[in-house]
């Protein structure tokens, strides 16, 4: 085995420690810049640089005991709602969001009062007929429950006489009532045509038939239907001839009923 001369292997060793030497000089620079940024990260680390506080750790409880809570309004935090506050209560304890739910209002209503005339004793009419005379009074038009209440007033209230017969009674009437009439049906005593019953209504001057009393020509008030599928209806009658009686309110047969004049404002 032959040997390298020493010259050469000085050379050698030469070389390799001065690469060695350049890495590490390299590495050594490369070492210090990194130490030097870690320190800078760390100065700027401290309180003095720091951007966000650090957080604040609170050993307070939270926790209320049951029936020891207090409502504190500074710090309870506002319930937003969308409710409109017309329905819903608001209540200042717990913060807590009452129903909307209301309990309907009770209505106070007023008692019904009877017509006076209702509780009277009259030779005129039958007691079981005054509460259709009401019902009349009540539920008919303008013009129809002036008339009837007129005839009501002058007949069992004033008991009031007029000379002459039927026809003159009720044109007194109608004319204290205020009301004028018109004539809605047409006919004949002994031809007709005669009305049918729905063409009636309450407060209508009728010209009839008089079937009780000898088939009479007769008129009349009409007031209401006692049996209407056998024509049988209350009228306001004034037999007049000189009797010195008021009107009086009786059921009569309107199977023929040949006029109908009706109040009008």
């Amino acid at each position: 085995m032959s040997r390298l001369p020493i010259s050469l292997v000085t050379a050698s060793c030469s070389l390799l420690l001065f690469t060695f030497g350049s890495i590490g000089s390299a590495y050594a620079d490369s070492m210090s810049a990194l130490i030097a940024q870690k320190s800078v990260q760390s100065n700027y680390s401290s309180p003095a640089y720091s951007v966000v506080p650090s957080a604040k750790v609170s050993t307070r409880s939270t926790i209320q005991r049951a029936g020891t809570y207090r409502s504190n309004t500074a710090t309870q935090p506002i319930i937003s709602t969308r409710y409109s506050t017309a329905n819903v209560i608001n209540t200042p304890s717990y913060g807590t969001q009452q129903s909307a739910y209301r309990y309907p209002s009770v209505q106070n209503q007023a008692p019904v009062v009877l017509p006076a005339f209702l509780s009277g004793n009259y030779d005129n009419v039958d007691n079981e007929y005054l509460p259709l005379l009401s019902s009349a009074e009540t539920q008919s038009s303008l013009a129809a429950r002036e008339v009837v209440s007129m005839a009501r007033k002058m007949a069992l209230n004033e008991r009031t006489i007029i000379k002459g017969g039927c026809w003159d009674y009720l044109n007194a009437v109608f004319n204290r009532a205020g009301v004028s009439r018109d004539t809605i049906h047409k006919g004949t005593y002994s031809q007709g045509p005669y009305a049918r019953s729905d063409e009636i209504e309450v407060g209508d001057w009728l010209y009839y038939i008089n079937h009780g009393y000898n088939r009479v020509e007769h008129s009349g008030l009409f007031v209401g239907w006692v049996d209407e599928a056998s024509k049988q209806a209350l009228i306001l009658s004034y037999a007049g001839e000189n009797r010195r009686e008021p009107a009086r309110y009786r059921v009569y047969d309107l199977s023929n009923v040949y006029q109908i004049m009706r109040p009008s404002v």
